[in-house]
């Protein structure tokens, strides 16, 4: 099946690395221009190069901002506009792994995780839906984990976080469906990214990478970590025309990880 995004637009949070770069590239190589947003300008400017390398004529932009400043998210919005006209897909993918015993989690976290994770992502579909129900076709990913179904202790404030963005995911499919508005979650397992990378290096960096992703993979049924790719597969499937009628769902990306469907 050969998946088309041609004349499509997408927006995505997240954007620079890892399973956000992969789907960058990915909606890149199908024909949809793309407007990245992330914090790190060096690395934004550099995924835009990958960008532009894989298709010459595609229009692609790096926005520097924190989407967990709701201003910063409008703004975000309001260039990608200005940049080229109204958003088709928007991909709701910034965040990074919170987790900690309960009594361990501050008001502070507690209101920083929300932000970055959820009312982000709700704030850029209020900006994006409107266009795409004015024209009958749009596409909301919103990238979650499988603790949002299963959340295991010690995993507050983000599982509680992902839980609403599963429960906005559901809402927001209900309400625009008849609008051609369609709204689906992939929930990650464990996938090899930069925040994989970041925790090796930081907490194990006695052992290799291979040997640190060697133990994690020995929990998943697959027997391995999926790639950012395999992610980025999914995903432009749910943006494309193909998932027509895929809306609502909170899909596992996890190798059987989870003990839910």
């Amino acid at each position: 099946m050969e998946i088309n995004l041609k004349d499509r637009r997408a927006l995505i949070t997240g954007g620079s690395r890892g399973l956000g770069r992969a789907m960058a590239e990915s909606f890149a190589h199908a024909g949809a221009d793309v407007v990245i947003v992330a914090r790190e300008v060096d690395v934004l400017a550099e995924t835009c190069s990958s960008l532009t390398a894989i298709r010459p004529s595609g229009k692609f932009l790096g926005v520097s901002a924190d989407i967990s400043d709701m201003q910063e998210a409008e703004r975000a919005h309001a260039e990608a506009v200005s940049f080229f006209g109204s958003v088709d897909i928007l991909v709701n993918n910034a965040g990074t792994s919170n987790a900690k015993p309960f009594l361990e989690v501050s008001n502070q976290d507690w209101l920083q995780d929300f932000n970055l994770k959820f009312f982000s992502a709700a704030q850029l579909c209020r900006l994006c839906i409107p266009d795409m129900r004015k024209q009958q076709w749009g596409r909301v990913i919103n990238t979650l984990n499988t603790a949002a179904k299963a959340p295991g202790a010690a995993s507050c404030p983000t599982s509680v976080a992902r839980a609403a963005g599963m429960a906005m995911t559901k809402a927001l499919a209900s309400e625009f469906a008849s609008d051609g508005v369609l709204v689906n979650a992939l929930n990650t397992g464990f996938l090899v990214s930069h925040q994989w990378v970041t925790r090796w290096q930081r907490d194990h960096s006695d052992k290799t990478f291979e040997e640190f992703t060697e133990n994690i993979a020995s929990k998943i049924p697959i027997g391995r970590m999926g790639e950012a790719q395999e992610f980025a597969n999914l995903a432009l499937f749910l943006a494309s025309d193909a998932a027509s009628y895929l809306t609502g769902a909170s899909i596992n990306i996890d190798g059987g990880l989870s003990p839910v469907v």
